[in-house]
């Protein structure tokens, strides 16, 4: 069986970095079941495709995945270090703040969120802090100065710098360029 996905995001980018190009798995049982399972959902023109996406990924979950973000998680010192970039990606993280925070040594952690996840931590965190400021730039959701100390820059004109580094563009400018229109409630 033969599949793709598409997402439905301007801001694929990040997941897309951290996703395998390829998957192929054997002899699962439970996954061989989705499929029919989907089948039928496909069939009937019910939802329920994503289920086989995420299943396939737990399938080739651990040590046979490609390095990526469904890689990292199958180890609990980088699950850790993943949920806290995520839950706080505004915080001023070191690699050595990560590395205690899962119990490793700096040079331990880094050597492995890196071979497993297939980016340094900080390279990490400046993605994810570059995908919540683009939605955040779409929707039109606060000042550039407030987007940026909300993901720990400590000045606009900092944010700007590190956005405009890392998109290729100033965030005034994708603001601009990608904005989605303001609903009619919605004060302009």
């Amino acid at each position: 069986m033969v599949g793709h996905r598409t997402f439905g995001t301007r801001d694929a980018g990040l997941l897309l970095t951290l996703l395998p190009d390829l998957v192929v798995i054997r002899g699962e049982e439970r996954l061989a079941m989705l499929i029919r399972l989907v089948a039928d959902e496909a069939r009937a023109t019910r939802p329920g495709r994503e289920v086989l996406l995420i299943e396939a990924f737990r399938a080739t979950g651990g040590i046979t995945a490609p390095p990526g973000l469904w890689r990292g998680p199958g180890y609990p010192h980088l699950s850790i270090a993943l949920r806290a970039l995520h839950s706080d990606p505004a915080r001023h993280w070191t690699v050595a703040a990560l590395a205690r925070a899962t119990g490793l040594s700096r040079s331990a952690f880094f050597a492995r969120f890196e071979r497993e996840v297939g980016r340094t931590p900080m390279a990490y965190l400046t993605g994810w802090r570059m995908s919540l400021a683009k939605d955040r730039l779409r929707r039109r959701d606060g000042s550039l100065a407030e987007i940026g100390a909300s993901l720990g820059y400590g000045s606009a004109s900092a944010f700007n710098t590190a956005f405009a580094r890392e998109i290729g563009q100033p965030p005034g400018q994708y603001a601009l360029s990608t904005a989605q229109p303001a609903r009619e409630d919605e004060p302009v």
